[in-house]
């Protein structure tokens, strides 16, 4: 039987993951995930695309979601009371226009000093509306774009075998920061085709295939750029038809609830895959 073996949420999108044995399932995603977003000055939204140092931030966020706690090593932690109601601004995640709440010159600071640029914090407000693409249209915080990421073992384990006779060091789940791994599922890609999934009381819909880009190059640990892998390899067996490489899935959210590690994972609908 399939089960969600690794349950992950990303309280600032480009940030480190903080990995859970249980989590609430909202409309928007895994409560709190991507709910932060840092900017420039011209408040267009930073990601490890262009600023990999991202993933040395490791925040962690209280269970009200009123206090925000940022780590990166050899800076001093900072605990901060989340603002959410001050006024709102206009930030840009790829070339769409958001609202944010700023998060003070405290944070501003730590982030500049951290990453070497100028920077903000924003937090996505409350009234935030949303809508995302995708095959089931669904909200999101400041996620790329759908609610939920999910990626099987099956898959990590097929690419790490294309990975291993190219003599490439095997990569681990990390590097494609899922927010749902499920183990069970024995077919590689099996969530290309997984058009409705029940994962305990809850229930997903297939928003479309994962696109992958430059983010899969950056070491997680280190925010190093590690070279051309994995996306040279996934280019040989993985491309998209519009373009780009495919691995991990989007879904919408269906139906709210309580994910826990250890939930058996029901596929209720199938679907031929788009690859």
């Amino acid at each position: 039987m399939a089960r969600l073996v690794e349950l992950t949420y990303y309280p600032i999108k480009g940030c480190a993951g903080t990995s859970v044995s249980e989590a609430l399932l909202t409309p928007a995603g895994l409560a709190h995930d991507r709910t932060f977003l840092v900017i420039g000055e011209d408040g267009a939204g930073r990601t490890q695309r262009r600023d990999p140092r991202l993933t040395l931030v490791r925040p962690t966020v209280s269970p009200d979601g009123g206090q925000l706690t940022l780590h990166a090593p050899g800076f001093q932690t900072l605990d901060l009371l989340v603002d959410t109601a001050a006024a709102r601004r206009e930030v840009e995640l790829f070339g769409a226009v958001h609202r944010g709440i700023d998060q003070g010159d405290t944070a501003a600071r730590w982030f500049t000093e951290v990453l070497g640029v100028p920077s903000r914090l924003v937090r996505v407000p409350p009234e935030h509306d949303r809508v995302t693409d995708g095959r089931i249209p669904g909200t999101s915080a400041y996620a790329d774009s759908c609610a939920l990421h999910v990626v099987s073992r099956a898959t990590l384990d097929l690419l790490n075998a294309k990975l291993t006779e190219r003599g490439v060091p095997p990569l681990p789940m990390n590097r494609f920061r899922p927010n749902i791994v499920v183990d069970g599922w024995d077919e590689p890609h099996t969530e290309d085709r997984a058009h409705r999934i029940r994962i305990g009381d809850t229930e997903l819909g297939y928003a479309k295939l994962a696109v992958r880009c430059a983010v899969t190059l950056v070491d997680q640990g280190t925010g190093a750029k590690a070279g051309p892998e994995p996306l040279r390899t996934l280019a040989g067996y993985r491309r998209a038809r519009a373009g780009g490489v495919a691995y991990g899935t989007k879904y919408a959210v269906l139906r709210t609830g309580t994910l826990s590690v250890g939930d058996a994972v029901t596929v209720t609908a199938w679907g031929a895959s788009e690859l």
